[in-house]
C-alpha cells in the first residue's frame, strides 16, 4: 500500500478525537516502517543524484537496503516490540506499534516482487504474492482502486470524528497525499529515468 493509506487506515483504527498523543502514535506507527525507504531514496535521489531506475530498480532490492528493511518490516521486531509495551501498560506506544503491526499486515498480501522480509530473523525468505498495489501485471488495476476507494470511504469518516479545523486539513492532506504517489511517481521516471 502506499504510505498515506497506511496512516489512514492505522487513523481509522487506532486515533481518537481529543487524544492527541494516541492520535500521534497511531500515525508515527504507520509511518515507521517506511521510513527508512523514504530516507534512503532522499539520500541516493537527492544528495547523491543516483537516477530513479537505479535506485529502485538496484538499490531497492541490494543487500545493504534488504539489511534495513528486514529489521524495520519484521512481524517478529514489531510484536516484541508490542509485547514489551504491553507488558509495561504504555498505552500510546502500543497504538504505535499496533499501526506497525497493521502496516506489515497491510503490506505482506501487497507486494509480488518487492516484499520484505517480513520474518527475520527467522528467515529472509520474502513472500511472492499474486496481488500488487502498483504494479499492474499483478492486479494493481483491482488493487489500487480499492485502496483509493477505502482511503476515501475512511477520510470522510475520520472528518466525522474530527471536529476540529486543524484535524480537518490534516485528514484533507492525507486524502490529497494519497493521490500524489499517481503523479511524483509519473514524474521522477519521466524526468530521471
Amino acid at each position: 500500500m502506499n504510505t498515506p493509506a497506511h496512516v489512514i487506515f492505522a487513523a481509522m483504527a487506532f486515533a481518537r478525537p481529543y487524544d492527541r498523543r494516541r492520535t500521534i502514535a497511531a500515525v508515527a506507527g504507520a509511518l515507521a516502517p517506511d521510513l527508512s525507504l523514504y530516507l534512503m531514496v532522499a539520500v541516493s535521489l537527492g544528495l547523491l543524484g543516483i537516477s530513479p531506475r537505479t535506485v529502485f530498480d538496484e538499490l531497492y532490492f541490494s543487500d545493504a537496503w534488504q539489511a534495513v528493511f528486514k529489521v524495520d518490516n519484521s512481524f517478529f521486531v514489531w510484536g516484541a516490540a508490542f509485547g514489551l509495551v504491553w507488558w509495561w501498560n504504555a498505552r500510546n506506544a502500543m497504538v504505535f506499534a499496533a499501526a506497525g503491526l497493521l502496516h506489515l499486515a497491510l503490506d505482506f498480501p501487497l507486494h509480488h516482487d518487492d516484499g520484505r522480509p517480513h520474518f527475520w530473523p527467522l528467515t529472509d525468505w520474502v513472500f511472492q504474492s499474486p496481488l500488487s498495489y502498483w504494479d499492474h501485471a499483478h492486479h494493481a488495476g483491482l488493487i489500487g482502486p480499492v485502496e483509493m476507494a477505502l482511503s476515501a470511504l475512511f477520510c470522510g469518516i475520520l472528518m466525522l470524528r474530527f471536529q476540529s479545523v486543524r484535524s480537518r486539513l490534516v485528514i484533507v492532506g492525507l486524502g490529497a497525499a494519497q493521490l500524489f504517489p499517481l503523479f511524483i511517481w509519473a514524474w521522477i521516471f519521466a524526468t530521471g529515468g
